[in-house]
């Protein structure tokens, strides 16, 4: 079993990778089965049909995916190309806290299309990590600890997700020389995180950008998927979080060796919001 849980399309504002030539080139590289999981990130992004406000890139408007429009295309691949392989629908939700009632109107209104939800926290305060702005004026103890004070808050006032996507991403945009903090550092607040997540039903992601991005391991690193192994901790998908042709399926089968090397026997894929186990 190959399935890919993080992929983005020309549905997300930061690609260009139209879905129906995504899932035909998984179907080329015989994937079995892949989650369309379009960037939502309320704080930072309006809806597509209220652009007012929105910034511009390349006389674009940056706004969130284009529900109707994302579903109705996500059906008719389904029923074109779902003889060959698997297609769930599925989006990424870049949770704040203040933004938590928003997300909820939004699973209400269109929660009954959805196979899977990624829980994310790409900004806090509506300052964004990718741009530098929540880590200036901060030292790296100062942002990092902050960063997983926020996804505790938001894991214990929110349930509308299926998964914690890269849990350590901000691993991924520390501008600091020294590396990031050891694991030693986090593993209090992590634990009670990944113990909440556990508690309440869900799961968390190994993501594999972590190797293209140079950081040497998936995201998050084997010390997270150890201590949410010991925690109980049984759910787990895997993504390639996808932008692009050369990302899609990118290490699944490295993803795949390192879960089984950990101790996971089985991953997850999902089905109207409920995991479906599969042997590794």
């Amino acid at each position: 079993m190959l399935a890919d849980y993080h992929v983005h399309s020309a549905f997300s504002d930061d690609s260009t990778y139209p879905m129906e030539q995504v899932v035909r080139d998984a179907i080329r590289i015989n994937l079995d089965e892949l989650c369309f999981t379009e960037h939502v990130d309320y704080g930072v992004k309006p809806d597509w049909d209220q652009p007012s406000g929105a910034r511009f890139e390349d006389g674009h408007p940056v706004t969130n995916c284009p529900y109707p429009a994302y579903l109705d295309e996500l059906d008719r691949m389904r029923k074109r190309y779902g003889s060959q392989i698997g297609i769930a629908r599925g989006l990424e939700l870049g949770v704040q806290t203040h933004t938590i009632p928003v997300y909820e109107r939004l699973l209400e209104r269109y929660g009954d299309r959805l196979d899977f939800t990624l829980l994310s926290i790409h900004q806090v305060g509506d300052c964004e990590f990718w741009n530098g702005a929540f880590q200036e004026g901060r030292t790296q103890e100062e942002f990092t600890m902050a960063y997983y004070e926020e996804l505790l808050r938001v894991v214990e006032e929110f349930h509308g997700y299926s998964v914690v996507a890269h849990l350590d991403l901000i691993r991924r945009y520390d501008p600091t020389l020294e590396g990031p903090l050891p694991f030693s550092a986090v593993r209090d607040i992590m634990g009670q995180i990944l113990s909440r997540v556990i508690a309440d039903g869900k799961g968390i992601e190994v993501n594999t950008s972590g190797w293209r991005y140079g950081l040497g391991a998936p995201q998050p690193t084997d010390d997270v998927l150890r201590l949410y192994r010991d925690l109980g901790g049984t759910i787990v998908t895997i993504g390639s979080d996808s932008h692009n042709p050369e990302h899609l399926s990118a290490y699944l089968r490295l993803a795949q060796d390192r879960l089984r090397a950990l101790g996971f026997s089985r991953a997850c894929t999902y089905r109207c919001g409920e995991p479906r186990f599969y042997e590794l």
